[in-house]
């Protein structure tokens, strides 16, 4: 699986993104001249370089040195993973939280890496669906387990501010690898120890 996105500069070209958005201002109807938008070009190309940091960052750097040999084959959870990206339909963000557990087999991985994993897709443009997908798919491809499971909760402005208007709406999306996909009960039982968590 390749977890770097295809034809993406390594770094954004600073110059010409604030330039765009001073066009965009003008566009709107603005005047990107007057006091309170001067800096704002600036800050806006600064934000996008850094809500778009996943395209610039490696998952098997990530990785690096955090896989250990490991006897264990429980499930493994981490859940309540707080993340925020951008819909790349209306580059509008969409937030909410990540749930992941995987069942290892002879591999575990540092726990802290599984946000850190969520946080390299998450800072792409994006579509949930996807980014459910690449996390599961890196976890199972990296350590080999018996099986991984996502859910992903997630808040999408693109409906909330606009269109719809529905504030209310969560939209939640899951990828089951492995055992998670092939046997009900341990689907069950990684739906059963987050649902406290999804319907709060």
């Amino acid at each position: 699986m390749n977890t770097k996105a295809e034809g993406v500069k390594t770094r954004s070209d600073t110059p010409k993104t604030e330039r765009l958005i001073r066009e965009l201002l003008s566009e709107l109807g603005e005047n990107p001249e007057r006091e309170g938008l001067k800096k704002t070009p600036m800050r806006v190309s600064k934000m996008f370089e850094f809500l778009t940091k996943g395209y610039r960052e490696d998952v098997k750097a990530v990785l690096n040195g955090a896989v250990f040999k490991e006897e264990y084959s429980e499930m493994v959870i981490v859940r309540d993973i707080d993340f925020f990206s951008l819909c790349e339909h209306h580059l509008i963000p969409f937030y909410g939280k990540v749930h992941v557990a995987y069942i290892p087999s002879g591999k575990i991985i540092g726990l802290s890496k599984i946000p850190r994993i969520v946080e390299v897709f998450a800072r792409r443009l994006q579509v949930q669906e996807r980014m459910t997908q690449q996390i599961a798919q890196t976890l199972y491809d990296h350590l080999n387990p018996q099986g991984v499971g996502v859910v992903v909760e997630a808040r999408h402005l693109c409906m909330i501010m606009r269109g719809v208007e529905k504030q209310n709406s969560i939209a939640t999306t899951s990828s089951m690898l492995g055992t998670f996909r092939d046997d009900v009960k341990t689907r069950s039982e990684f739906l059963t120890l987050i649902d406290r968590e999804l319907h709060q």
